[in-house]
């Protein structure tokens, strides 16, 4: 059993930006699946989600992002029927519900890092990196197993910016645990990297859940500005059974 933690951003780590209420936050979300589970489940249901509603087609498939849904924009237009919209997230919830995955997420404050860190800080993007391995690591060392890392592909300058921040990782560690240990769990020093136009599963599955997960951990923390929209608290209410947890212990929550 191999398993592959997709990872979705939310924000930008420009910490130029973070006195913009806009991008003050910074959030990488992981989700944790069986590469079996992807191949076998996974993909097969969300395919035919998708052509069910959508009319998906193998030679042109439909790529599942979150705010093109939430929109009714192209190739969803079909949710600006209120019928159609109400059994398309009826449908949906059951599979994040049903589907079998592992949620880490961490949360940045841009503008507190900055703040308090006034003559060395961490690049904002390879501080929460550092987090989500680390606890990736013990999921996979509770597991026994083995498992590598994925993320969307952002472009050229960006792509080789989080490889080489996976790889800082991977050669040198983290404060809090030492490079052996990626070494003994993960199977590769290489972050791979992927455009989600690509039909990639698990990077459309990270992309559905990164939002309000993010949105949850900054309501926790009274820093969100507005409520929780219904739809939003449905998936956070699922959300809760598939964060990462340890010793009846949630880890897969942090903000920093």
């Amino acid at each position: 059993m191999k398993y592959r933690m997709y990872v979705d951003e939310v924000g930008n780590s420009d910490l130029a930006s973070s006195e913009n209420p806009l991008h003050r936050f910074l959030s990488l979300t992981g989700v944790i699946l069986d590469l079996n589970y992807v191949s076998c489940i996974l993909h097969p249901q969300m395919e035919k989600l998708k052509s069910d509603y959508f009319d998906s087609h193998p030679d042109n498939p439909v790529i599942f992002h979150r705010k093109e849904l939430l929109n009714a924009k192209r190739p969803f237009k079909t949710l600006r029927d209120s019928e159609i919209r109400s059994k398309f997230d009826t449908d949906l919830l059951s599979f994040l519900n049903s589907w079998e995955y592992t949620v880490i997420s961490v949360c940045l404050d841009k503008k507190s890092h900055k703040d308090t860190y006034q003559i060395w800080r961490y690049d904002p993007y390879h501080y929460c990196l550092a987090l989500l391995l680390e606890r990736f690591t013990f999921f996979l060392e509770q597991k026994e197993t083995k498992g590598d890392v994925m993320a969307e592909s952002r472009g050229g300058k960006e792509d080789m910016r989080l490889k080489k921040s996976f790889y800082r990782l991977w050669n040198e560690g983290t404060e809090y645990m030492n490079p052996e240990r990626f070494h003994v769990v993960f199977t590769s020093k290489q972050l791979k990297v992927k455009p989600k136009a690509n039909n990639i599963s698990g990077l459309q599955l990270a992309d559905l859940i990164a939002h309000p997960s993010r949105n949850e951990i900054l309501a926790e923390n009274h820093l969100l500005d507005r409520p929780l929209p219904p739809f939003g608290k449905k998936i956070i209410e699922i959300l809760q059974r598939k964060y990462y947890q340890h010793g009846g212990r949630i880890f897969g929550k942090k903000f920093i």
